[in-house]
């Protein structure tokens, strides 16, 4: 795993800034210790952060082809690299090194673009054509790796994370005042957005072209949901044994230690399990986090129990860590700037914290992400689903639920009610929510509710028209695959493995297993009050029943319980401080009583909370006391053992 940037002047004889290459690679080493690589010729410069996975003495990037006419970075694992690189020196190519970066090099010398289409894994690399003057830039299919940009009329940068892009002079730091409010609707600011004005994702599934026609970016893949062929259900469950077997397989390609992050729920003690199997009586090191607990909420969260059951079975070397309320906050300031933008998901902090201890023991770990968005194992997808019922069964009277909602006392079953009368796709945000529109409403006025949810409307409702033939089921599924996975849950992963220079790899999106299961019929993935009914019938008889059985939980944290208790004061002192940053975007007012109703009982408003204060640490950190770097206007050499201008050192 590594980090890439670069910049490309538009203009042929405006020179790079190389300093401002070597700044941009700085800010990304965390998430390549072990080396640092750069191309500097004229208009175009590129920099590279190197944590060693694969070819450890010849992977060094960047890398060139056999004329020297095209060079790569690149962030992420090519699983079929070897498969691939058979095929290639076939065709004529000459291969100087094991890496798999090398091999997507060749591979866009004999396909061109559609280089990507041959890649099985996750990546985020960039070619620069020295030859026809063109930049590609490419993300991986389910946006596990990722790439951020910036342009102007003068230049266009980019880098796997946004801090890297703030060290360029011209690159401005300023709220997007449309992505604060849809991060306050979703606890995520949804992509292309990012909380930085004009700072945008490269989305997943796309390229991104740049050279003298322009910049433009192109779709090249995407979930498509058949009509169901008649197929067993014997069929159906070796067919997913096998291909799950095949995406673990592939992930345990490796020069370093593996392991493997392990909750004790269903998705990563089958990882284990498989894992257990294909390494052949090899002990896998697996790891977990859980809570001191001093009351019901934290004892309930821990899941130490389950993760032990699951080890024991398969007899790995099981590691925990145990977080507390006071770790929990002190490490605020140092969550936003890993994260780079404001993501409300307190699961970030033991993942961080679970990523450090791991990193004390291997280099790569695998996990169970993406099982539940392929597989529906959320309990909301059942509830929408009654929620659909309700809705076509209730035809004109429907129109009624608006008024009845009016006459409910509880804001949570006013929420129900009001969807009653709305379609699904007017209904379903996505799985991960913050504010409510009552909430947003007292928050932030009717207008700017009004216009976060017509963009809301916009961003989901394309989704929703993009497979309106398929089942609802699969329609929430894909809505989920192209939001919430790529924009909350895998940035989450990304950036507190990185944190820590560790690598994660996620068995279930591998891009051929995710387009197997959008085949699956809905019984294959949800049936009765339970989801990934066609995982739990793979690992009956291989994992203990009562993992198998248990109920969903998530990534449980104690946080409603902490907010009352060990961290009042914390909240107090940043949110309800007089010069808050999020004074100024929201009522003043209206967090005060949020944060006394959770004080005090009255309702649960942590989400609500945390939301505001991971926003408020954020502010504070990038965008009020940040000083923006210097343009020096001049072009120094590089380190002579770092540099790589139009040759690799």
């Amino acid at each position: 795993m590594c980090g890439i940037c670069g910049i490309l002047n538009f203009i042929e004889h405006d020179p790079v800034d190389r300093v401002a290459i070597q700044r941009m690679t700085d800010a990304l080493a965390h998430r390549g210790p072990d080396d640092a690589g750069y191309f500097v010729e004229g208009q175009v410069g590129l920099g590279h952060r190197r944590l060693s996975i694969i070819d450890l003495s010849g992977g060094k990037q960047p890398i060139f082809n056999e004329d020297r006419s095209a060079t790569i970075i690149f962030n992420g694992e090519i699983y079929n690299h070897r498969a691939l690189a058979t095929v290639l020196t076939a065709a004529g190519h000459t291969f100087k090194t094991r890496s798999d970066t090398e091999t997507i090099l060749h591979a866009y010398e004999e396909y061109g673009d559609d280089c990507v289409d041959h890649l099985r894994g996750m990546f985020g690399f960039a070619i620069w054509d020295r030859a026809k003057r063109r930049l590609l830039l490419a993300r991986d299919r389910l946006g596990i790796k990722p790439i951020y940009y910036y342009r102007n009329e003068r230049f266009l940068a980019f880098a796997s994370e946004i801090k890297s892009l703030l060290e360029i002079a011209a690159v401005p730091r300023e709220v997007d005042p449309e992505a604060l409010d849809l991060y306050l609707s979703l606890r995520y600011v949804p992509g292309p957005r990012t909380m930085f004005k004009n700072i945008f994702r490269l989305q997943p599934g796309h390229v991104l072209v740049a050279d003298e026609s322009g910049v433009r970016t192109r779709k090249y893949w995407d979930i498509e949901y058949p009509d169901p062929e008649p197929r067993s259900p014997e069929y159906l469950l070796d067919r997913f044994r096998e291909l799950l077997d095949e995406s673990v397989r592939l992930r345990l390609l490796s020069e370093v230690p593996l392991g493997v992050f392990l909750s004790g729920g269903l998705d990563s003690s089958a990882i284990l399990a498989t894992m257990s199997r294909i390494a052949g009586g090899e002990r896998v090191k697996t790891f977990s986090v859980g809570y001191e607990a001093s009351g019901a909420e934290q004892a309930a969260a821990n899941e130490f129990e389950y993760a032990r059951l699951a080890a024991d079975a398969f007899g790995a070397e099981h590691h925990e860590y145990r977080l507390d309320a006071t770790n929990f906050a002190e490490f605020v300031p140092e969550l936003v700037r890993y994260l780079d933008e404001p993501l409300a998901d307190p699961s970030c902090i033991p993942l961080y914290f679970i990523s450090k201890l791991a990193r004390e023991h291997i280099t790569v770990v695998l996990s169970g992400e993406g099982a539940d968005e392929l597989l529906a194992g959320y309990g909301i997808y059942g509830k929408m689903l009654a929620l659909d019922r309700v809705y076509k069964g209730a035809g004109p009277l429907g129109r009624l639920a608006p008024w009845i909602a009016r006459l409910t006392p509880s804001e949570k079953l006013r929420h129900y009610v009001q969807m009653c009368g709305q379609p699904l796709e007017a209904r379903y945000r996505g799985v991960s929510r913050g504010f409510s529109a009552e909430g947003m409403l007292r928050l932030v006025g009717r207008d700017r509710m009004k216009q976060s949810d017509e963009s809301l409307q916009e961003i989901f409702g394309g989704y929703f028209k993009a497979v309106e033939k398929a089942s609802p089921l699969d329609r929430m599924l894909y809505v989920d695959a192209k939001v919430w996975l790529p924009d909350d849950l895998l940035v989450k992963a990304d950036k507190m493995t990185m944190a820590n220079g560790l690598e994660l790899r996620v068995p279930f999106l591998d891009h051929k297993l995710v387009e197997f299961a959008a085949t699956l019929p809905n019984a294959s993935k949800i049936h009765g009050k339970g989801g990934k009914t066609l995982l739990r019938s793979a690992m009956r008889g291989v994992l203990p029943d009562a993992i198998i059985d248990r109920p969903k939980k998530g990534f449980p944290i104690p946080i409603s319980s902490w907010l009352r208790t060990s961290l009042r004061q914390f909240t107090r002192d940043y949110l309800l401080a007089r010069d808050s940053a999020s004074s100024r975007y929201v009522d003043r007012g209206e967090t005060a009583r949020l944060v006394q109703e959770h004080e005090q009982g009255t309702a649960d408003r942590s989400q609500e909370i945390w939301t505001l204060l991971v926003f408020e640490f954020w502010h504070r950190h990038f965008i009020d006391n940040h000083p923006r770097p210097a343009d020096t206007g001049t072009h120094p050499p590089l380190l002579a053992h770092q540099v790589s201008c139009g040759e690799p050192s």
